[in-house]
């Protein structure tokens, strides 16, 4: 099969031009102006932006909730990804109860993605239940394509929790095998000492959720976490970061050379902490996410921290957990509602709506945060996130001139809300095209759901570059 896109106008990271890409298979055969080759499908691509698809690299698809024995949505929900633009997720495999990391890797492809992704997906192993074994599996990442390991320093007294000296063990291993450390950074120990006052205090409605993590226990916690990756000498990589605290924590260490680099996610970016403040608790549940939502001030630093390239990555942190059910466990006591939020099919247009239409981003900056540089960080570059010949042909065809709004009916994404219902929407992904296959058509899946496939990452990705 032989599809060639005309006409669009096309922006990776490095460059923009109007031209052509022939698909040819799963891969791009061929870019350049003027492409006078026979194909089965020719798409016009005339007045529209050709992207790479895109990479989230930080999702929880099929997660264990903590309510009710309910895991979050799974992945038959990654067709709301795919039809927001997504190609590749880099989702979390946490430890399952009683499995190993390399079991609960493996139950993951073969299991709960199996016949239901939409997307192709990556995995980081993600540290749950800490055993000793834990250190020989990572020595088997190498061999089962696993480029990263995330661990938590939040959630003091759960099984997510690590404490220093399994984070420092941890580090030495990944750096011995060429993984990269994910973090979670925020101070469990003062989390949990300030949730316990506001409960004490009947403080128990959303608005404290944000009030009883505020940003110095991230700025601590990344302070710790890059401290601790510099006596080992090994790329750290941030998660979800939100605050002038902890970037300028982030700007210092980065200054001085060590290989260390953060992610910000949508919500951090478009969103602020007084939508916790709605006396509609279903309403402020839907926004119940760790870390808290921050402030206007905190917002822009983001985005400037996204344009000068101290933050390299925008995620979504996906995780489907509906209102009507599950977030009630804490319609009486905050410290109960399960954090997460849907945000996988969101993550493009608003990025794009506010970022690159406020000029806060330019084109090849989007698509370095969207794509390019996740596909760098978790060692699946350059098979995903740009357009390039020999690359798999995941394209996205965007419509600049649209303006609309964010409705859920328009991309249903498996629980009951959009976190963005009712925001401006400029700009639309048209057409995805997942290794060389139309799946997406005048905005809506056209795909097979199971039509997504495990890629295997390689080790020493972004961050080893300059290894010894």
């Amino acid at each position: 099969m032989r599809t060639l896109i005309k006409g669009g106008t096309i922006v990776t990271a490095e460059q923009e031009y109007v031209g052509d890409i022939l698909v040819e298979g799963d891969v791009i055969r061929a870019m350049g102006t003027h492409l006078d080759e026979a194909a089965d499908r020719v798409i016009d691509a005339k007045g529209k932006y050709v992207f790479p698809g895109g990479v989230d690299q930080h999702t929880h698809f099929s997660a264990l909730c903590n309510v009710g024995n309910r895991d979050t949505a799974g992945y038959e929900t990654t067709d709301s990804a795919i039809v927001g633009g997504t190609t590749t997720i880099v989702d979390f495999a946490p430890q399952d109860p009683d499995r190993g990391l390399l079991d609960s890797i493996d139950y993951r492809i073969n299991v709960r993605a199996k016949d239901k992704s939409c997307v192709d997906f990556a995995l980081h192993s993600m540290v749950t239940y800490i055993m000793d074994s834990i250190f020989d599996e990572i020595e088997e990442f190498p061999r089962r394509g696993i480029s990263s390991i995330k661990i938590f320093m939040a959630y003091n007294g759960s099984p997510l929790h690590v404490d220093d000296g399994t984070f420092f063990r941890i580090l030495e291993k990944s750096r011995q095998v060429g993984a990269t450390v994910f973090v979670h950074a925020e101070n469990g120990e003062i989390l949990n000492f300030l949730r316990s006052e506001c409960v004490k205090k009947g403080q128990l409605t959303p608005h404290y959720h944000y009030v009883s993590r505020p940003p110095f226990t991230e700025a601590e916690a990344v302070r710790r976490a890059i401290y601790l990756a510099g006596q080992t000498d090994t790329p750290l990589y941030i998660a979800h970061m939100t605050c002038r605290e902890a970037i300028a924590e982030l700007q210092k260490a980065k200054g001085t050379g060590q290989r260390v680099s953060g992610e910000t996610c949508t919500h951090y970016l478009t969103t602020t902490k007084e939508v916790l403040d709605n006396p509609d608790f279903n309403e402020a549940a839907k926004f119940v996410c760790s870390p808290a939502l921050r402030d206007r001030e905190d917002c822009e630093a983001l985005w400037q921290a996204l344009s000068d390239g101290l933050l390299t990555a925008v995620s979504s942190d996906h995780c489907g957990i509906d209102v009507a059910e599950l977030k009630q466990a804490g319609r009486n006591d905050f410290t109960q509602i399960p954090n997460g939020s849907p945000g996988a099919g969101d993550r493009l247009h608003m990025v794009w709506t506010e970022g690159v239409c406020t000029g806060k981003l330019t084109r090849q900056k989007f698509v370095d945060v969207i794509a390019t540089q996740p596909a760098k960080i978790n060692g699946i570059y350059p098979r995903k996130g740009t357009l390039a010949v020999g690359s798999d042909a995941d394209v996205v065809i965007f419509d600049p001139n649209y303006e609309g709004t964010v409705h859920l009916a328009d991309n249903p994404n498996g629980v009951d809300y959009n976190l963005y219902e009712g925001r401006r929407q400029s700009g639309r992904v048209e057409t995805v095209l997942l290794r060389g296959q139309v799946v997406v058509e005048n905005a809506k899946f056209v795909g097979r759901y199971g039509q997504g496939k495990f890629i295997p990452a390689n080790m020493y990705a972004s961050g080893y570059e300059n290894r010894n």
